[in-house]
């Protein structure tokens, strides 16, 4: 009778602690307390992902086209905006892919005019006949044979090299 009254006593403890063992886990798991102890645990409810509104200020800025830029367009369809007169201005301002790039001139042995930023990469290099525009992050020709209305009906580039030649003759 002994045996038989520990083995009751040794069943019921077991049951409990397996009760309040899942209990306990389960607790950890989703941060709540179980509302009642039962003989079978239940199993925690998966939890709901919340899905995030997107924040308004982590969104691409998007700079306006400077007042007085002038429209360069490209091979492939593509353009750029420049504001700034390449004769004399030693900083230009190119509008490309919704944002604007100051870009400081660059002295060079070539003759070409090139306006540089090494902060952003960006470099503007143009030539009597046509300009073309670098990212030298990753060393990509972003736009080539870009051109003015007037160059596109024989005019030279607006540059100070032509300025200058125009001078000398």
């Amino acid at each position: 009778m002994n045996k038989l009254l520990i083995a009751a006593v040794v069943g019921a403890l077991s049951t409990t602690m397996l009760t309040v063992a899942t209990d306990a886990a389960a607790e950890t798991a989703t941060g709540a307390k179980p509302a009642a102890k039962t003989a079978v645990a239940k199993r925690p409810q998966p939890r709901r992902l919340i899905k995030r509104k997107e924040n308004p200020s982590k969104e691409a800025k998007v700079d306006p086209v400077p007042e007085g830029a002038e429209k360069w367009s490209c091979k492939e369809g593509l353009a750029f905006e420049l504001k700034g007169d390449m004769k004399r201005d030693q900083i230009v301002t190119v509008h490309w892919a919704n944002k604007n790039y100051n870009l400081p001139r660059e002295a060079t042995t070539t003759g070409a005019d090139r306006f540089h930023d090494a902060a952003t990469g960006m470099d503007l290099v143009v030539i009597p006949t046509k300009a073309m525009l670098f990212q030298d992050k990753d060393s990509s020709r972003l736009a080539d044979e870009c051109q003015t209305a007037a160059m596109a009906q024989g005019a030279p580039a607006p540059t100070q090299s032509n300025a200058i030649n125009k001078i000398g003759n």
